[in-house]
């Protein structure tokens, strides 16, 4: 299952749209705290998340998870691709680091290499 966690609804069901497409399963949160709280993180295959959410932040998430001992691959994304927080994401483990809006291929090759990638 992918999970994707956006405060944006219409990016969130637009990732959905794709995923399914592609034949995988999706759910979708509109936060970290929902996806966190949820039934879902243990039958995550790939987290793709927001890096500005509300309350806890795309990073904060990923950081807690790996605190957790999750392996589950995270591939961000985020309308503000700034060097620093590119930087931080990728040093917190996220195998991907995608602009929003994304081009589609690309955030299907990264879902690739994450499903496909020993973690």
């Amino acid at each position: 299952m992918i999970s994707i966690v956006d405060d944006d609804a219409i990016v969130r069901e637009a990732t959905l749209s794709l995923v399914r497409s592609h034949g995988f399963t999706g759910v979708t949160f509109a936060s970290a705290e929902e996806f966190l709280h949820s039934d879902c993180v243990n039958d995550t295959a790939c987290l793709i998340a927001d890096v500005q959410l509300p309350g806890l932040s795309g990073i904060e998430l990923q950081t807690r998870l790996r605190a957790e001992g999750s392996r589950i691959p995270v591939i961000m994304i985020t309308a503000y691709p700034e060097a620093g927080i590119r930087a931080r994401a990728l040093d917190a483990g996220a195998i991907a680091f995608l602009k929003k809006p994304y081009d589609t291929d690309s955030l299907m090759d990264c879902l690739d290499r994450a499903l496909h990638t020993p973690h």
